[in-house]
């Protein structure tokens, strides 16, 4: 039986702008599950330029799943991007030095949102953008140049700036019966003997699989 390699970055022979950037995403605070992959004609391999204001000292995370397919241009902005909104100014004088520092906002004073979480089998499109603690369920598909502002359901269709729900792609029993089964969880070869099942439609099909 035979399927890509998980830790090959480059699965598509000739075709570099494929890549599993699990095999080369560096940051710890990145986590990516196998056979995610982003696509992108100039450079696949560099994902991380992509997650926008991750600075260590947050300490927040990235976490996506397994066999999620990222678009070219998919944006991930993180905890680093926000300022703090109490007081009349939102200007970050400290960060600057000298007398300003005197400003410094306590860690618990700033807005944190906590990690970025995506699930698994998740489709998000070209240009799209997740703001910092966004929680995208298993499924989902996010519609191109999208601003996710808030969690996505499982197996649910969002699109828009901001993004909101456009449709649920099955329903209410036929997703928790998909979460139930989490296919992606199986080992390579159980889902390699049943792909036909898992790009299929007919659920009692996919329950069924051995």
């Amino acid at each position: 039986m035979q399927y890509p390699d998980p830790k090959n970055p480059h699965p598509m022979q000739g075709f570099p702008q494929v890549c599993f950037i699990k095999n080369t995403v560096s940051n710890p605070n990145i986590i990516i599950g196998d056979y995610t992959y982003y696509d992108d004609l100039e450079d696949s391999e560099n994902f991380e330029r992509n997650v926008l204001y991750h600075y260590p000292f947050i300490g927040d995370k990235l976490i996506i799943g397994k066999f999620c397919a990222l678009a070219t241009g998919v944006k991930f902005i993180m905890n680093g991007a926000n300022h703090q909104m109490s007081g009349f100014s939102t200007y970050p004088f400290s960060i600057f030095g000298s007398d300003w520092e005197r400003v410094t906002p306590k860690p618990d004073k700033l807005p944190f949102k906590g990690d970025t979480v995506i699930g698994n089998d998740v489709w998000i499109g070209y240009e799209a953008t997740i703001m910092p603690g966004v929680k995208i369920g298993d499924g989902a598909i996010i519609a191109a140049k999208s601003v996710v502002v808030k969690d996505v359901a499982p197996y649910t269709i969002v699109g828009g700036n901001p993004a909101s729900l456009v449709r649920q792609r099955f329903s209410d029993e036929i997703i928790k019966t998909l979460l139930e089964i989490a296919w992606w969880d199986w080992d390579i070869e159980k889902i390699t003997r049943n792909l036909e099942k898992i790009v299929g439609a007919d659920v009692e099909a996919l329950k069924n699989c051995v």
